[in-house]
């Protein structure tokens, strides 16, 4: 069996789709259609069973998979010991973000990453932390910005920094009239902004998570103008005068037209950490998260 032909089953299992199994590996959905038929012929099983909605694995095709993804890790393990043997003048690296996060945090510091080391190719995999987590178990990330603490994972991280999770208010807000100066900042009692409507990310994020939690422990039930949207598209909301919205201190700015409120005179706060799998760490992960350190590594944004 030869690593393309491992990457398409991988491909086909996390997708549940082969349309979208197609898109991720930009190849024609008919020209992977037909090499899972002879693949499947070779073999003399089914790996996937065709659903309604798409495809799951059989019994043989979670095998296959679970062994797969073995041998891909221990793969990209070589690769990574001969690009150290190399000194970082060749080689990639599988990095993990959340893609709202990662477009403020990251750009910098893969930019520095870029001049130091341009043989070595940074790929980005975009997804919410607990999917990091996961591909972080299975070995397919050399490493991932988490946010803690993590549901999944339990071994040890690498502590990056300490995050505030704020609310976006447009200056004509009225919200703005509860606002409390301390300390060079707003903050504003979740009870005082219960009458106002807000703009919520999914309960399966973290932000969706942590935001619920705060109105749960201040004992609210909040007015949802919708509970569905993306950070990025929630914070666009509140930008704009429509609703309230959380987000996190490192991915907004103060503008004339928008004030950040802390939640509360202490503050909500989220630790975010570098995550690695177990076992071998190359030099390209090491020298990346020196950088994540140099540029952020404080105690609060």
């Amino acid at each position: 069996m030869i690593l393309k032909e491992l990457i398409y089953i991988i491909a086909i299992a996390d997708e549940g789709s082969i349309s979208r199994a197609a898109d991720r590996l930009f190849m024609a959905q008919s020209s992977l259609s037909e090499f899972l038929k002879q693949y499947e012929s070779e073999l003399g099983t089914k790996l996937f069973m065709r659903t309604s909605s798409g495809v799951r694995p059989t019994a043989s095709g979670r095998l296959l998979v679970e062994q797969g993804r073995q041998m891909l890790s221990h793969y990209k393990k070589i690769q990574n010991e001969i690009s150290d043997i190399e000194d970082l003048k060749t080689g990639s690296l599988e990095l993990g973000i959340s893609t709202f996060r990662g477009t403020y945090l990251l750009p910098k510091v893969l930019r520095h990453f870029q001049l130091l080391y341009p043989g070595v190719r940074v790929n980005i995999h975009e997804e919410n932390s607990l999917e990091l987590e996961q591909k972080i178990m299975e070995g397919s990330l050399d490493m991932a910005l988490v946010a803690l603490p993590m549901q999944k994972l339990n071994q040890k991280v690498d502590f990056l920094l300490r995050d505030e999770i704020c609310i976006i208010a447009h200056k004509s807000h009225p919200v703005l009239t509860a606002a409390v100066p301390s300390q060079g900042r707003l903050f504003i009692r979740l009870q005082d902004a219960a009458e106002y409507e807000f703009v919520l990310s999914p309960k399966d994020t973290v932000l969706g998570g942590r935001s619920r939690q705060a109105f749960a422990r201040a004992g609210i039930s909040p007015i949802v103008y919708n509970d569905q949207s993306n950070a990025f598209f929630a914070a666009a909301m509140a930008r704009e005068g429509i609703g309230l919205a959380f987000s996190y201190r490192s991915c907004v700015r103060e503008t004339p037209d928008i004030n950040l409120l802390s939640i509360g005179p202490e503050g909500e706060y989220i630790d975010l950490a570098l995550a690695y799998p177990d076992g071998y760490r190359s030099k390209a992960a090491k020298e990346l998260g020196r950088l994540f350190h140099e540029r952020y590594s404080q105690p609060s944004l």
